[in-house]
């Protein structure tokens, strides 16, 4: 088990107005499976998916990611956590785009502190492994958007993370590319990693280990 929720809420307040962006939630999150997490815009699976991803911390209940209860830490011990234990894929990729593909996977090493010796070598490793080490010298604008994705992948492995959080990964692509993102993201937990999948698209499910909806800030199995 790499993460917990346990009776874990959030609630936000303006004004006079309460909104529960989830409802009392349990969860656990394996090692090794591709859970999907599905559900329309609003229904609160990016709200789950930010608690997951140590970005917030809950209202109430208990939170617990890599073996420490988020409850308890800081800003600052937050975002040691997100370094170290988590990889984080976007809808937009947010590969920056002066820097070549190698570059791009190479910056988290950097905020690490990891030599660049090291550093190279292991941004080597993770674009071979998503099949992208040919294209490690091309820009982002040189890269079609499964690409783009692919790299962002190898940038969310690089740092060697226990989980990946995924925000709508595939939502920019074409069905091709789709599917060559998502066996590539089933590989991973099939060879051991945690990776959760946040999407409204159902066509999706044929690639996870298991799939829970998200209506209305209440989280339901399928």
């Amino acid at each position: 088990m790499i993460a917990k929720l346990e009776n874990v809420n959030k609630i936000y307040t303006m004004g006079d107005n309460t909104i529960v962006a989830l409802e009392k939630t349990n969860l656990e999150v394996q090692e090794g499976e591709l859970l999907l997490i599905i559900g329309p815009s609003g229904s609160g699976k990016t709200t789950l998916l930010s608690l997951l991803g140590c970005v917030i911390y809950p209202t109430e209940g208990r939170l617990w990611v890599d073996g420490q209860e988020v409850n308890k830490l800081n800003q600052t011990q937050l975002a040691k956590l997100r370094l170290n234990s988590l990889g984080f894929v976007f809808q937009s990729f947010n590969l920056l785009a002066p820097l070549n593909a190698e570059d791009n996977v190479i910056m988290p090493l950097r905020l690490q502190g990891v030599p660049m010796r090291e550093a190279k070598a292991r941004a080597e490793a993770a674009l071979q492994m998503v099949g992208m080490i040919d294209r490690r010298y091309n820009k982002p604008k040189e890269l079609s958007g499964g690409q783009q994705q692919r790299v962002a992948i190898a940038r969310a492995l690089v740092t060697k993370p226990k989980m990946l959080l995924c925000d709508e990964p595939t939502a920019s692509l074409d069905n091709v590319s789709m599917g060559v993102v998502m066996k590539e993201l089933r590989a991973l937990a099939d060879d051991g990693k945690a990776v959760a999948v946040v999407t409204h698209d159902p066509r999706l499910k044929e690639y996870a280990h298991r799939t829970i909806e998200v209506k209305n800030g209440m989280v339901y199995p399928i």
